[in-house]
């Protein structure tokens, strides 16, 4: 199933998108697409509905049809850092030991399409796409052979990133990881049965039309199973909770000279089966 939230920001109803692209409205049989309704039970009988007659949603999803993030009522959002090989050579970091955990705020979260704002006084506004988690089934001290059964789905993430908050103004991270819009979630929340092989998915962003990143999962140094693990040593994992994995290489802060953010500009993004986002900057009121 591709499972998703559609409608005006603030308001947005759960539906399914169907086998030729349409939306279908699940508001007859779940309030969101969130918390419990991400448990194994729940989404096994959302698969047994009759999909044909469930009510049809006017509009073209992503085009005149609004998405808000996949994902409602998100109450962790978990981001791992430098988890890509070839991202943290390009970074000039070394390859981490350990799986390195940071924070993004709640209040980050957007729909796939939404406009992201620059900062105020923000220079170094930066992209990053990745592989997103959903948590169903909650636990803590999750053993990595059976942590995929803790998964509801995967979908798309844009790990926007102020550098100079992140990296120069002190203390951890997530000063530059939060701020507000810096979360584009969705399109729709893919089920595992439909995700493909997550050790090895394609993933790009593009800015202006010109490619920066083109990388594949392939290259992530903690697969998602030893994620999942390693994180529930530190809390317990809820349904509803996203896990956002790292990033290939070809982010700004990489490029020689770096290359930031600009009001105006349109970022494009995807993962292999798991959809597409597009976002236009613009700067914060």
């Amino acid at each position: 199933m591709k499972l998703l939230r559609y409608g005006p920001k603030g308001q947005e109803k759960p539906g399914l998108l169907d086998a030729r692209g349409r939306v279908r409205d699940l508001s007859a049989h779940v309030p969101d697409i969130a918390g419990q309704v991400l448990e194994p039970e729940e989404l096994a009988r959302l698969k047994a509905l009759d999909v044909e007659n469930l009510p049809l949603v006017a509009g073209v999803p992503q085009k005149d049809l609004r998405l808000g993030a996949c994902v409602g009522a998100i109450g962790k959002f978990i981001c791992i850092g430098l988890n890509y090989a070839d991202h943290a050579a390009e970074t000039g970091a070394p390859i981490p030991s350990e799986p390195v955990i940071f924070n993004k705020w709640t209040s980050a979260i957007i729909g796939p399409d939404d406009d992201v704002e620059i900062p105020r006084g923000s220079e170094k506004t930066d992209w990053e796409v990745e592989l997103g988690v959903v948590i169903g089934r909650g636990g803590r001290y999750i053993e990595e052979a059976q942590a995929l059964d803790h998964v509801a789905g995967y979908c798309v993430i844009n790990d926007v990133s102020e550098r100079e908050y992140q990296l120069e103004r002190g203390g951890t991270w997530d000063k530059g990881k939060g701020c507000d819009t810096f979360g584009p979630t969705g399109p729709w929340l893919v089920t595992p049965d439909e995700a493909g092989d997550i050790d090895s998915l394609s993933m790009w962003l593009e800015v202006d039309g010109k490619r920066y990143q083109d990388g594949s999962t392939a290259t992530m140094i903690f697969r998602v199973p030893e994620l999942i693990a390693y994180v529930s040593r530190f809390m317990s994992l809820r349904p509803g909770d996203v896990i956002s994995t790292g990033t290939p290489p070809g982010v700004g802060l990489g490029q020689k000279p770096p290359v930031y953010l600009r009001h105006g500009q349109v970022m494009h993004l995807g993962i292999q089966g798991l959809g597409t986002q597009t976002q236009t900057v613009v700067s914060s009121k």
